[in-house]
């Protein structure tokens, strides 16, 4: 999933304000008879200026529809949403994102919005390969593509040049979870204690850590988006046996435990840091104190990484190479239609123009992330070069063949996330081992299903 750690913002409402007069005969103009303001949701507070543009641009062109962005951060917008749909008062559209959107379909709680796509003939083929489909569910279809994100390396550029690592050794670096291979290898020598000896050294200190070469995410869920799932992924394993849609899931599979294992062992040998203490100070504090070498984050982040009020200074590498080759997690966000708003034509008109090459466009050059369709892509790397920030990585990835995978997508969301994460913190608190504690989550994952 994409999950967007980018601290606890208060919630913000932009208002945009409409003149009370139609354009008569606007493709885009309501069919309403008078002026409407439409409330739309969203979680991240970096995308929300790029979107008031787009708000902005839709209401010149509809000026008896106004837009009012309300914006909460990750876990709160959630927590909000459900609130709001279970109380008939939830936004008129807000931003979906694939591992809840299943439990609304099944509530009936956002709209079928194929009608209006024929209807309107939107080119779908204008988007992201595969993005268009995630939202497409018994012939019905929940929402149109806004944005994409892959998977890569972040590290400190100070560590790695102090430890003599050089960025090029990155580039192609060999991953297995029998014992790491060659990226353990550069994890031990970014890993320093307290008197200056790495991991290598027999001298190291395990006890007693400056830097730890890897800062694994351990809180990821049921799909691991932000680590473990791009390492399974690269051994050969798989969530579902089809994906979206599965029926089973593989949980059980020996390479996932594997995988799991290995994050067990890094902890184990002092290369990163526990599971109870990583999950309080959080990944993106303990890079910016100089404290972790490497991790693994989305493309959604580079503007945070690439501040220029960071404390460090960092650059991007692929992830590693594994027996099955390298493999990142693709997600890719929609908005959608509350199936409760007064205003299904209106919402439309906003849902049609975000996705449209006018919105996404102003996205792109704002560089915060990748929109969906090709060209306005394609527009955002060039801003991102333009303003001197490297992420061809997240973009070699996702056109990378079978480089991808899409995130698990089945009912039963929620609850699958927690039995998952709770099987994965026991094997990491040393609780039990991972073969045993997947093998009982997955059949208690599958019962949902059945």
């Amino acid at each position: 999933m994409r999950v967007f750690r980018l601290g606890a913002t208060a919630l913000t409402i932009v208002m945009v304000s409409a003149t009370l007069t139609a354009c008569a005969g606007n493709e885009e103009e309501t069919s309403g008879p008078g002026p409407v303001t439409l409330t739309y949701a969203l979680w991240a507070d970096n995308q929300l200026p790029a979107y008031k543009q787009c708000a902005d641009a839709f209401t010149r062109k509809n000026p008896n529809i106004a837009i009012n962005i309300t914006q909460a951060a990750w876990d709160q917008y959630w927590q909000n949403l459900t609130t709001q749909i279970a109380s008939g008062e939830a936004p008129d559209v807000f931003t979906d994102h694939v591992a809840y959107y299943p439990q609304f379909v099944v509530r009936n709680q956002i709209l079928d919005i194929q009608p209006y796509v024929e209807r309107d003939k939107v080119d779908l083929a204008q988007y992201q390969s595969g993005l268009a489909d995630l939202w497409m569910r018994d012939g019905k279809r929940y929402g149109l593509p806004k944005d994409w994100d892959t998977m890569a390396i972040v590290y400190n550029q100070d560590i790695l040049s102090k430890a003599k690592v050089k960025p090029a050794e990155l580039q192609d670096i060999s991953w297995n979870p029998e014992d790491g291979g060659d990226f353990e290898k550069l994890i031990a020598r970014l890993t320093l204690d307290e008197q200056g000896h790495n991991g290598l050294d027999p001298a190291f200190d395990k006890s007693k850590i400056k830097v730890y070469g890897f800062l694994p995410e351990m809180n990821d869920g049921a799909h691991g988006q932000n680590g473990w799932g791009n390492f399974a992924h690269s051994a050969g394993f798989s969530y579902l046996d089809k994906n979206p849609w599965g029926s089973h899931y593989n949980y059980d599979d020996p390479r996932l435990a594997a995988t799991v294992d290995w994050y067990g062992r890094l902890v184990d040998k002092g290369y990163a840091p526990k599971f109870d203490k990583q999950s309080t100070l959080g990944r993106d504090a303990v890079m910016e104190a100089g404290k972790g070498a490497m991790t693994i984050t989305g493309s959604w982040m580079v503007t945070v990484y690439t501040d220029q009020k960071a404390k460090q200074k960092y650059a991007f590498a692929p992830l590693p190479v594994g027996p099955q080759g390298r493999k990142s997690a693709i997600n890719g966000l929609s908005d959608a239609i509350y199936a409760g708003t007064e205003h299904k034509n209106e919402a439309w008109q906003w849902v049609k123009f975000l996705a449209s090459t006018e919105c996404q466009d102003l996205v792109a050059q704002n560089a915060v992330v990748f929109p969906a369709i090709k060209t306005s892509s394609d527009k955002a790397l060039a801003a991102h070069q333009a303003a001197g920030r490297d992420v061809h990585v997240f973009v070699d990835e996702a056109k990378a063949a079978n480089g991808t995978f899409i995130l698990p997508m089945t009912d039963k969301a929620n609850e699958i996330g927690e039995i998952v994460q709770n099987a994965m913190q026991s094997v990491w608190l040393d609780q039990t081992d991972a073969k045993t504690a997947l093998s009982a989550a997955n059949k208690q994952v599958n019962g949902l299903l059945s």
